[in-house]
């Protein structure tokens, strides 16, 4: 009796620990849901978070005090900003976009921007990271997923539920998100929008492929029945020539510098915020320091808030100028140990030059446009000279130069395929090189050391012994190889 009795208690213990873990199992499931719905709702976003452009004391916002703390936006509003403030809003649907621009020219701030204005609802946001393990904690900290880490059903488990890796983890975290999407979407009865920042950061080999592609098969279908919209934004041209194969609903929105008018516009506000007044004779300085930086906004603020906008224009066209040789400086009788890294340098500096004549040719023409009196008293900006990008090859003779370029932020790549100068500080800081007295028989000089050295290497020495003086060798060389006929003449 006192077995059968042990029997039936270690069956009702059995039973009631496997309902309580059905239950909790249930109830787990639907928690993860909650939470993740939960980083949608307004004022969560943790990247919207570190990005506020006010910081607080006591719990109570602060007004700007230090005028370098002022966002560029407080004076300018870019004409993209409009449709990036409808697609984070939620009310562009059936598409995902990708944000294609160099750095600095305010891609991150104007998507902070649009989120601010609706409190990220709806909203999530994460940056990439080379290490796909750790973009997959950002992404689970984005969506406020734990990828089951903070479950206790890890005791009843027969391995580890990350033994598949980073990708499959993301996988996991992908299909919860669907299922939030769709029952969201029935709800607000728009998409909910998840954007990732700066996938550029993703390694350009398989790995780093293939997570892009994973993603994007994500945003092709929750694009095609409206429940999520996806926002890539880029620094460098790869991503979206990776994209743009298998893309059927990818929009892009390219984003560039300002052009002189917003650029003086933008400055000169940002610079009335530092000295509240400014002379009739620091116009010209700025105006002067912007023809320097161009349009890029993270140099216009660095040049609106400096105590001389004329001497930190100089000193950041130095800055890149300096930089610009260390990352592609030619070497005079190089020796071989280099001789990869100076044809990347040699041939860089035929695409700059390149541009640099362009340039000069611009200034040639709207100077004989004002001694003709052509233009009156408007004086016509001059574009950014550009190449196309199949032409950029030609110059260059070589096919595989493009990419680290753009990856450094030398040059820059749009969506129509035309490559330009990265920003003016490059171009102006190429120009000083290529107009220097012996540049052009620096670059020859190059190239021609270049040449001997790969003549040397594709040179074969042929030592014979035994041979006395007055002897003959006669060597035959066919398509077959070369065959050796020796015979001594007495």
């Amino acid at each position: 009796m006192l077995v059968l009795a042990g029997c039936r208690s270690q069956a009702l213990i059995s039973c009631v620990v496997f309902i309580g873990g059905v239950a909790y199992l249930q109830w787990y499931k639907k928690n993860v849901l909650d939470k993740i719905e939960l980083a949608f709702e307004p004022g969560y976003d943790p990247a919207l978070e570190v990005a506020r452009n006010y910081y607080t004391r006591n719990d109570t916002p602060l007004e700007f005090e230090d005028p370098d703390l002022i966002p560029w936006t407080e004076h300018l509003r870019r004409r993209e900003q409009d449709e990036i403030d409808r697609i984070v809003k939620g009310e562009e649907v059936g598409h995902y976009y990708v944000l294609l621009g160099p750095k600095g020219s305010g891609k991150g701030t104007m998507i902070y921007d649009s989120m601010s204005a609706i409190q990220a609802d709806g909203v999530a946001m994460c940056d990439a990271h080379p290490d796909l393990e750790v973009f997959r904690l950002r992404l689970g900290k984005a969506l406020n997923y734990e990828y089951n880490e903070d479950s206790q059903t890890g005791l009843f488990q027969r391995r580890d539920p990350r033994e598949g890796g980073a990708a499959l983890d993301i996988e996991r975290a992908l299909n919860k998100l669907e299922k939030v999407a769709i029952r969201c979407a029935k709800r607000r009865k728009k998409p909910l929008v998840l954007i990732i920042n700066n996938v550029h950061y993703f390694n350009n080999d398989e790995a780093g492929r293939n997570m892009l592609l994973q993603l994007q098969q994500r945003a092709e279908a929750w694009a095609a029945s409206g429940i999520m919209t996806m926002v890539f934004s880029t620094d460098d041209f790869w991503p979206f020539y990776a994209m743009r194969k298998v893309a059927s609903r990818l929009h892009v929105l390219s984003i560039s510098d300002l052009d002189t008018r917003e650029a003086l516009h933008a400055c000169t506000r940002m610079r009335a915020n530092v000295k509240k007044k400014i002379e009739h004779r620091e116009h010209d300085l700025i105006k002067e320091a912007v023809s320097i930086v161009g349009g890029r906004l993270s140099y216009l603020n660095k040049v609106a808030t400096s105590k001389d906008v004329l001497d930190m224009s100089n000193s950041l066209l130095e800055i890149e100028k300096a930089w610009l040789l260390s990352q592609i400086g030619l070497i005079r009788d190089c020796d071989d140990d280099v001789m990869d890294e100076q044809k990347w340098s040699s041939c860089s500096w035929l695409l700059l030059q390149e541009f640099v004549k362009m340039r000069q040719k611009q200034e040639k023409e709207r100077d004989e446009g004002l001694q003709l009196g052509k233009y009156g008293d408007n004086l016509p900006e001059l574009p950014m000279p550009s190449i196309p990008y199949h032409k950029c090859r030609q110059i260059m003779t070589r096919a595989d130069f493009l990419e680290e370029l753009d990856r450094v932020n030398i040059v820059s790549i749009d969506v129509n395929h035309n490559v330009r100068p990265d920003s003016m500080l490059i171009l102006l800081a190429a120009r000083q090189v290529v107009e220097t007295e012996d540049f052009e028989e620096v670059l020859n000089s190059v190239r021609d050391r270049i040449d001997e050295i790969e003549s040397l290497h594709r040179t074969r020495e042929l030592t014979f012994k035994d041979v006395d003086k007055g002897d003959r060798i006669r060597l035959v060389v066919d398509k077959g190889g070369a065959e050796l006929l020796e015979s001594k003449q007495s």
